[in-house]
């Protein structure tokens, strides 16, 4: 038994290796990499995988884990912070499940099965966007933080979902049997954070101060585990126990610690998990069904983009953030299998029904890296659509009063984070016009009532940008982290004033280029002019002339950054300059009441030809003297800087100290 256990094992991970590295060349995410090797070694592909019983018991710890790190990533405070993306998050879920309900209830005429297919279809995949917004470096853009916020609501839901499974699937359900379970849960949660609030941190503490991290880790192992087995046992579920176990200890000092320690672990575990799915994916039954799944997966690509972009749209944004946000999220997630599990095993859905679930869920992950590639253009000319502009809440919501927009040779400043604040701070000191366009309706209200030009909109739509007064502004600032916006309201400002003068900020040096193209005159990524500043210090450290470290700075911004690597500066140069360094000290001498230097110039002490060292400043009450001059005439209370070899130092200390430089000023 165990040799064919290890021989499955060594079957998954080489299989799952090959072709996760196939599909990384065609930009797909590893997650549909573990669901197609699973089709094809477990028993509906080639049959390399003959008993799954194993691999499915460690999938259910890498559900547990994956549970575990969802609760420990989510405080209070946390989630408060995102409110208004989580109540796009809760519209979202209500309409998804209601639309889906309805529709799957035309076929199945099953109430219950048609509530537990809505809680299939509403949730998308955690794990494919957000490694997709942050390679795409969308994670901060508005489309990528409504994403963020409804997929972060979404796996809170996935714990009353599974709680409300088995309630699901009991054909008659005594109103005391749900009060006994809801009871149970309130008990049990209660319990566990009144354990992270007291027990945790205490036990926590106590095992930190052992330096053991191994006994850390078996720790933090048990507390996941024993609560998972504790709500297991009170009729609840695992995912549900482990979920409270990342709770109790995100509330704790070492949530960090243990989240890297418990990551590696989740990882292959959920690799399994995905593995195991996949295995019962039957290929052949795709084969025979074209027509069916391809309805299935239409069906859900059009009501989770309806009710993605409809969530977003009734938050205030516009159109084209709603519609992108609705193209991203329009996938079946991975915690749809884990629901699709407890729903098979009571009795929710069949395997014929099932086997419909996982060929739809694994098309539309397999096919969402593209949907999103293509999202930003997708989203503009549908928002482009007359049909579709009274759907745009901007204009109806926040209406501009042309009047109130000063329209000639002022700056329009589009975005207003950090770097948007302090320009306008610095504009308005300087009596220099300007306008804000923001898409952060709390921002707008907030600042408008403070006095700011602030206005909102969308400044990707030529509309917006002639109520700011486009054909008339002197210059158009961009200071948003959103690369297909930027492109797009460069693009139009160009369009429509070819004279305007455009400063970009963007993130990253790979926009440079396509930025100046399309006509921005200065482009800012920030993360090499953060290298600039690093390696100008640097030099400045290193001795280097600053004249010198200015020449590198200005050569490498007048080329757009592109060859961002440190000139050459020759070593012959750093070897000198560290060899005349290395022996030189610094050293103070004050000059007392009753010393006979007060009343004496620099020139009259020819300290620098009788000793070897110099005097290169003067600390004179508050005021410091750099590099006096020989006529600067010496004073009681005065500190000299002194600077040379620790000989001249020893030197200079005795000659000031004796009356030798009177004796030679009078001999």
């Amino acid at each position: 038994m165990e040799p064919e256990f290890l021989k499955s094992l060594v079957i998954v991970f080489g299989i799952s290796a090959v072709v996760i590295l196939i599909l990384n060349r065609l930009n797909v995410p590893s997650l549909v990499g573990f669901l197609i090797a699973g089709a094809i070694v477990g028993p509906y592909g080639v049959g390399l995988v003959k008993d799954t019983h194993l691999i499915e018991i460690l999938a259910e710890i890498g559900v547990i884990l994956l549970l575990f790190t969802i609760g420990i990533e989510f405080s209070l405070k946390k989630l408060l912070a995102m409110r208004r993306a989580l109540l796009g998050g809760g519209l979202q879920v209500l309409l998804t499940v209601l639309l889906s309900s309805a529709l799957s209830y035309l076929v199945t005429y099953d109430i219950r099965k048609s509530v537990f297919i809505g809680f299939l279809v509403a949730l998308s995949s955690t794990a494919i966007i957000l490694k997709m917004l942050a390679d795409r470096g969308e994670t901060d853009t508005p489309h990528g933080r409504m994403m963020v916020g409804i997929l972060i609501f979404q796996d809170l839901c996935v714990v009353p979902m599974m709680l409300l499974v088995p309630l699901l699937a009991e054909m008659d359900v005594k109103a005391m049997d749900i009060l006994t379970r809801i009871f149970k849960a309130v008990f049990i949660v209660s319990a566990v954070l009144v354990g992270a609030r007291w027990v945790i941190p205490y036990l926590l503490n106590q095992i930190v101060k052992t330096r053991m991290r191994e006994l850390f880790i078996i720790t933090i192992i048990l507390l996941i585990f024993s609560i998972a087995f504790i709500t297991s046992g009170a009729g609840l579920s695992l995912a549900l126990g482990a979920f409270l176990a990342g709770l109790a200890i995100s509330e704790s000092e070492y949530s960090y610690q243990a989240i890297s320690d418990i990551l590696p672990l989740k990882e292959i575990f959920m690799a399994l998990f995905l593995v195991s799915i996949g295995m019962l994916f039957n290929m052949q039954y795709l084969i025979n069904n074209p027509f069916r799944i391809v309805l299935v997966v239409f069906a859900v690509l059009a009501i989770k983009l309806l009710t993605g972009s409809l969530s977003v749209l009734l938050n205030n944004y516009p159109l084209r953030v709603g519609i992108h946000t609705g193209v991203g999220l329009a996938q079946i997630g991975e915690f749809s299998f884990v629901l699709a599990l407890s729903g098979r095993t009571a009795g929710l859905i069949g395997d014929e029904l099932y086997q419909v679930f996982l060929s739809a869920s694994v098309i539309t992950m397999f096919f969402t890296p593209f949907a999103l590639k293509y999202a930003s253009p997708i989203s503009s000319w549908l928002s482009s659509l007359k049909i579709l502009k009274w759907l745009d809440r901007a204009d109806r919501d926040y209406p501009m009063k042309a009047s109130s927009v000063r329209k000639e040779d002022h700056v329009i400043l589009i975005g207003f984070g950090l770097n948007g604040r302090n320009l306008a701070r610095v504009l308005r000191s300087a009596e220099i016009p300007y306008v804000v366009l923001e898409l952060n309706s709390e921002t707008v209200n907030t600042m408008k009532k403070k006095g700011e030009p602030i206005y909102y909109g969308d400044g990707a739509s030529a509309e917006i940008l002639h109520k700011m007064g486009i054909k008339k502004a002197r210059m158009l600032v961009i200071a948003i982290s959103d690369p297909v916006a930027t492109r797009r309201i460069v693009s139009i400002a160009k369009m429509e004033n070819p004279d305007i003068y455009i400063i970009v900020r963007t993130r990253y040096l790979s926009e440079v280029e396509e930025l100046k193209r399309l006509g921005a005159e200065e482009v800012i990524p920030e993360e090499f002019e953060t290298s600039i500043e690093i390696f100008s210090r640097v030099l400045s450290n290193y001795g280097v002339p600053r004249n010198q470290i200015e020449g590198y700075i200005a050569a490498i911004r007048a080329d757009n950054y592109s060859v961002l690597r440190l000139p050459e500066v020759s070593r012959r140069l750093f070897r000198e300059k560290m060899e005349i360094l290395k022996d030189l000290e610094t050293e103070t001498y004050l000059i007392d009441r009753d010393s006979p230097l007060a009343g004496h110039s620099i020139k009259e002490l020819n300290l620098r030809e009788r000793t070897g060292a110099t005097i290169i400043a003067i600390k004179r009450g508050e005021e410091v003297i750099q590099n006096p001059a020989p006529s600067v005439e010496l004073r009681e209370g005065d500190i000299l800087w002194l600077i040379g070899t620790r000989e001249h130092i020893n030197r200079a200390i005795e000659y000031l100290r004796s009356d030798s430089f009177l004796v030679e000023k009078y001999h």
